[in-house]
């Protein structure tokens, strides 16, 4: 597989490493050595009930439960602990569909929140979004960018074989508490 990027703007220099590596970083975290096939995009170039589930600045189990109208589960596939950092493949899933409807990468300082937060997400039975909301933390989520994933993508094989069809993620950042302490990718479903 290839990874694509637009050559890098200056602004994309002030804000560090260019979303396909990124992307690399953190499946390498769970020791996966696959190259995504992803590709920066501009919001516009998101198809738009797409860009309606990830071009905002809020909690995407939040955006998701509205849009399907009913509650999501987390389902993780992979976690890792490396002292205070905290990573996990999870699937969202919402009752009655056979599929996830979206899949992400969260990695989290733990360190930046308290021990029965911590606790709470170590359980990795809760939806992040829902977990930092209950305990009232000051959050910001940031979109660093909008990604496409060609339909034989790895990543994009969560949602079920030979849908032959592109997804759209993106790569995002929750501040806890104005401390940077989530880095995350999801996708979702096509």
């Amino acid at each position: 597989m290839r990874t694509r990027s637009p050559a890098p703007s200056s602004s994309d220099a002030a804000r560090g490493i260019a979303p396909a590596k990124v992307v690399r970083l953190m499946l390498a975290f769970f020791g996966d050595a696959e190259i995504p096939d992803v590709e920066v995009v501009d919001a516009d170039a998101v198809p738009a009930a797409y860009r309606a589930l990830l071009a905002h600045s809020g909690h995407m189990t939040e955006r998701l439960e509205k849009h399907y109208g009913a509650a999501v589960a987390v389902r993780p596939h992979s976690v890792r602990r490396e002292g205070d950092i905290y990573g996990r493949r999870i699937d969202l899933r919402v009752d009655g569909r056979a599929s996830p409807v979206m899949t992400a990468i969260m990695i989290f300082n733990l360190g930046l929140v308290a021990a029965t937060v911590r606790e709470e997400i170590l359980r990795a039975d809760t939806p992040l979004g829902h977990i930092l909301i209950r305990h009232r933390i000051l959050r910001r989520v940031t979109v660093d960018a909008l990604l496409r994933f060609d339909a034989g993508d790895p990543l994009v094989a969560r949602f079920g074989p030979d849908l032959g069809q592109p997804a759209y993620g993106r790569l995002a950042t929750i501040d806890c508490d104005r401390r940077p302490a989530v880095d995350l990718l999801e996708i979702v479903s096509p």
